[in-house]
């Protein structure tokens, strides 16, 4: 059990990270999913004063679907909507590398090259 939320707690971790490099968010002392979901949300609205594209192109430079976007476009606290799919995908990436670095490390010795 303890395991798990040591992994919960390193996924959120270099999510923070990545998140803070790419989007350039101070992070606080104590990390947590709402506070880091509310500072993207606070960057998107300052990236969406800048223009429609240049929020665009981050949009598709982290393959966030153009018909996801469209479809929260029109709905309240859109700010808040982004941020989770640009978070829920950074999370789908990070765990997609752990996953291949398991399958990788488990791998038979001899295919490897």
């Amino acid at each position: 059990m303890r395991s798990g939320f040591f992994m919960q707690d390193l996924i959120l971790n270099e999510t923070a990270l990545e998140l803070r490099q790419e989007w350039g968010l101070e992070l606080p002392d104590t990390l947590s999913e709402e506070a880091l979901l509310q500072l993207l949300a606070d960057r998107i609205v300052t990236i969406l004063e800048r223009g429609a594209e240049t929020f665009y192109q981050l949009m598709y430079r982290l393959d966030i679907p153009e018909k996801k976007l469209n479809a929260i476009l029109g709905d309240e606290n859109v700010p808040a909507k982004i941020a989770r799919l640009i978070y829920d995908r950074q999370l789908q990436k990070i765990k997609s590398r752990h996953e291949n670095r398991m399958t990788r490390d488990n791998s038979d010795p001899e295919l490897q090259w």
